[in-house]
């Protein structure tokens, strides 16, 4: 059992920080020598031996990378830092969400010789949109072409931030054994016996250093000093601010982030890690620096705000939804306000109901010890809760309000999934339901013309994932079809059409008329329905079967089965039967009327299109332009980068498949690829055409 008393840490030492950065930046690696330093751990995890604490699922181990976040707290010096590793992989981007939109502060790891890659790009957006102070660490320092001053340009150049340099590296490369601290004048150097546990520090800077550690330790202050109308008026009249002045002053431009600051090492050979864990100490918010959290209160729209201290009303967000074998469902839960207690009821204020906590666990990775409560500030699992999802607001059922819900991405692949045998029909079932709550971007649907089962996702990685733990954690064997691309059909002009469905067969007929006007919305905006019935020509109790009637034709699709998204469709008239109209009827009317009118509507084909960044040797880019052309792409630029070419393009998804083999033999093995979703676009009309002549979809209504 933890010690409370150590546990409910005051609330400024407390940090809740996540570590963020493109694939292969070395995370999770960063992630394992923090939890060595603060005796977390005793033993340091490697990913290529495949024990790494908190990569801990076994498609995780195979693949050595990180796929779902991992929770875990460590102490230190007398500071608990609440970590969560998120993966880096595009394919799980909602876990990074998910972690961002929690985190109090961030640390961003980047690779020294790639410098700022595409997804350092994404996450830090994402990180943008949350307001999410943070740091980074320049990794890989030991690495061949390893290049620190270059990197800080990239982070200039390509995420716009106002870097801080904090420390300079000594050597790089092989030499690399160590950092200057600028504001200190001190020179760190690792030993190498004890995994990097201990450190010399002395005024022992190499001779051919200090001319560049002054240059940039006056850059430094004078960044600081900018940020800070005191510390600049003292440095304006030539007296150089304290040691502690510039730290009070650079940690508020940190949180108000003004400021990024930038330190260097490498995890692997265990080098620059402890200086990292100061800087979080010293520089990324407490929950007392942010102070509030803003909501709206549901009975009223109003805007609510909560203190983040354990004495407010209870609130917070449900983040994330994991299915652990052993206790079953765990919510994690960051608590904002207030206090909650195991054997407590908590109100759902997004569902507006009422759930049970059956226990309180403080995670690390996927061990977890019990607790009675969780105060404000702290990140726990809650077991117990069966209706709550990712993004749900859980508070104090007398004081009800609702966070900002986090958004994820649309799926843009899908595949079909059927069961082997009849036993495996059933839990397939189960499974699906449980992984559709784990993970939001991960949707399942059923065709009813061919009744197949078709799973969605963002990318082919995390579909195979998923499958892969159908079998292994729920036992489920599965025919799976190949990845499909996710299409979506809308229309591009306005039309009318009239819906007309009567039958008699002896006794009570069916009778249900209506009258529809599509319109054409812009991407993104959805499906919007109006009723514009007046004089009562079709009742009240009829009109939410129009409605209903509508969305089953759009997610059936009416030109190939896809659905239609971005419309808005007006119900302008009608009329009805006293004996004879129904539900049923109102809803065939209304998907008769629907069909006929997107037939006139211009119905045209949407595809998802993808970004693409190809890292290549620059003597194969020009047969990778060539490819990618041929691929329908729009190629954006290529920019050079140490020793190799980007070329970034913009391609269809359809066209994308099987592209990593191609890519591997056109330049062989030595290029690779990354690929996010961009955006839907229009499906030229030749291969809309030639869809057509092959589908045997028939969009009757039945």
């Amino acid at each position: 059992m933890a010690d409370t008393a150590i546990r409910h840490a005051e609330l400024d030492k407390i940090r809740n920080i996540g570590i963020i950065a493109h694939i292969d930046a070395g995370k999770t690696t960063t992630t394992e020598r923090i939890l060595y330093y603060t005796g977390r751990t005793y033993k340091i995890g490697d990913i290529d031996e495949g024990n790494t604490q908190m990569d801990w699922m076994e498609q995780e181990k195979e693949r050595g990378i990180t796929i779902v976040s991992a929770a875990t707290t460590a102490f230190w010096k007398e500071y608990r830092i609440n970590i969560i590793d998120t993966p880096g992989h595009v394919d799980f981007t909602a876990e990074v969400e998910r972690s961002l939109r929690v985190l109090d502060g961030g640390i961003t790891v980047l690779d020294a010789e790639e410098g700022v890659q595409s997804q350092s790009e994404t996450v830090w957006r994402q990180a943008d949109k949350y307001k999410v102070p943070r740091i980074c660490f320049v990794n890989k320092m030991d690495k061949l072409g390893a290049d620190f001053l270059a990197t800080v340009k990239s982070i200039e150049d390509r995420l716009g931030a106002n870097p801080a340099i904090m420390v300079l590296p000594i050597g790089s490369e092989s030499s690399y054994i160590g950092n200057v601290d600028l504001l200190t004048r001190k020179a760190l150097r690792w030993h190498s016996d004890d995994l990097g546990a201990s450190f010399d520090v002395d005024d022992n800077i190499p001779e051919d250093m200090k001319a560049q550690v002054e240059e940039y330790r006056q850059k430094l202050i004078e960044k600081i000093a900018e940020t800070d109308d005191v510390l600049l008026e003292k440095y304006l009249g030539g007296e150089e601010p304290t040691i502690e002045e510039l730290k009070k002053a650079l940690r508020a431009a940190v949180i108000a982030y003004k400021l990024v600051p930038i330190y260097a090492g490498t995890s692997l050979r265990n080098k620059g890690v402890q200086p990292l864990l100061d800087a979080v100490v010293d520089y990324l918010p407490s929950p007392v620096d942010l102070g509030e959290v803003k909501g709206t209160n549901p009975k009223t729209d109003a805007q609510e705000v909560r203190k983040l201290v354990p004495d407010e009303a209870l609130c917070g967000l449900a983040f994330k939804i994991q299915i652990d074998p052993h206790v079953g469902k765990l919510t994690y839960f960051r608590v904002y306000s207030g206090k909650v207690q195991s054997g407590s009821y908590i109100y759902n204020s997004t569902k507006g109901n009422t759930e049970r906590v059956g226990r309180i666990l403080l995670m690390h990775a996927n061990t977890r010890e019990e607790i009675k409560e969780a105060y404000a500030g702290e990140i726990v699992a809650l077991v117990g809760l069966k209706d709550t999802i990712t993004g749900d607001t859980l508070c104090d059922q007398d004081k009800p309000i609702v966070l900002e819900k986090i958004t994820f991405p649309e799926p843009v692949i899908s595949l079909a999934i059927e069961p082997k045998t009849k036993a495996d029909q059933e839990k397939l079932g189960l499974a699906l339901k449980r992984l559709t709550e784990e993970d939001p971007t991960f949707t399942v649907k059923t065709n009813h013309e061919t009744g197949q089962t078709i799973i969605s996702g963002i990318g082919e990685l995390q579909l195979e994932v998923m499958v892969d733990r159908m079998k292994r954690e729920f036992g489920v064997l599965a025919n799976v079809g190949a990845p499909q691309v996710a299409y979506k059909e809308t229309i591009k002009k306005m039309a009318e059409a009239e819906g007309k469905y009567i039958r008699q067969s002896g006794g009570r007929g069916q009778y249900g008329h209506c009258f529809l006007r599509l319109e054409p919305q812009a991407r993104g905006e959805g499906f919007e329905f109006i009723n514009a019935i007046k004089g009562g020509a079709i009742p009240a109790e009829f009109i939410t079967s129009v409605e209903k009637g509508v969305k089953e034709t759009l997610e059936n699709g009416v030109l190939l089965g896809y659905p239609v998204v971005d419309v808005k469709v007006t119900l302008y008239d009608g009329s009805y039967h006293d004996v004879d109209s129904s539900d049923v009827a109102f809803k065939i009317a209304a998907s008769m009327a629907f069909q006929n009118a997107s037939k006139k509507a211009d119905l045209t084909l949407l595809e998802p299109v993808m970004k693409v960044e190809v890292t290549t040797p620059s003597e194969y880019m020009g047969d990778i332009i060539g490819d990618l052309s041929s691929k329908r792409a729009q190629i954006m630029g290529t920019e050079e980068r140490s020793r190799a070419t980007i070329v970034k393009a913009i391609v269809p998804l359809a066209e994308l498949s099987g592209y990593a083999t191609t890519l591997r033999s056109m330049s062989k093995g030595r290029a690779s690829y990354y690929m996010e979703p961009s955006h839907y676009d229009e499906v030229p009309n030749n291969i809309t055409q030639g869809m057509l002549a092959k589908s045997t979809f028939t969009g009757r209504v039945e």
